[in-house]
């Protein structure tokens, strides 16, 4: 039995909540957001809370109660409060700026880099080094987040690169000359 799975959500009074079958609605003071659930999970509201239930004692029912619960969990608290991803560019002539719809990085490539900023997410620029995204969808964050810090991953000679805010890199020592 999950332990995270049992504990039930707690739903704030500004969060309306639709159970249709297999289907959950919630939507917010910042946004709308919808998943299809397993049919190996039961959702159910009662009065402030929504409980989880498995329907089967199946190895993937029991997979499936967790997660469904941190999803949901998670979906209640985009909508309501917003998450927050700040990344922090470390290099010499490394900046990033906001031209339209698109985030352009110059990231020491001989070209800038141009990615799309999707629907419900919102960026900031401060001092050209510090990248701050939010949005009420934490999977599109997260991975919007990732997208950024793939095109050049901090290295562990020099530290330069895309940074998570207060992430540490593990540094090598460089060639020793004779």
């Amino acid at each position: 039995m999950s332990r995270i799975g049992k504990l039930p959500i707690k739903v704030p009074p500004n969060v309306q909540v639709e159970i249709n079958k297999q289907t959950i609605h919630i939507s917010g003071p910042h946004g709308k957001l919808f998943r299809k659930i397993s049919d190996l999970i039961l959702v159910e509201r009662q009065k402030d809370f929504i409980i989880i239930t498995k329907a089967g004692n199946t190895k993937i029912a029991n997979q499936l109660y967790g997660l469904t619960r941190t999803l949901i969990n998670n979906m209640i608290i985009g909508v309501s409060q917003k998450f927050e991803r700040i990344l922090q560019l470390q290099g010499v002539g490394y900046r990033a700026q906001i031209t339209g719809n698109n985030l352009v990085l110059n990231l020491g490539y001989s070209h800038p880099i141009s990615i799309e900023v999707p629907i419900g997410i919102e960026i900031k620029v401060e001092k050209n080094v510090v990248i701050t995204i939010t949005g009420f969808d934490k999977e599109l964050v997260g991975q919007l987040a990732a997208t950024i810090r793939s095109k050049r991953p901090p290295e562990p000679y020099k530290g330069k690169g895309v940074l998570y805010k207060n992430e540490s890199i593990k540094r090598k020592v460089g060639k020793s000359g004779k």
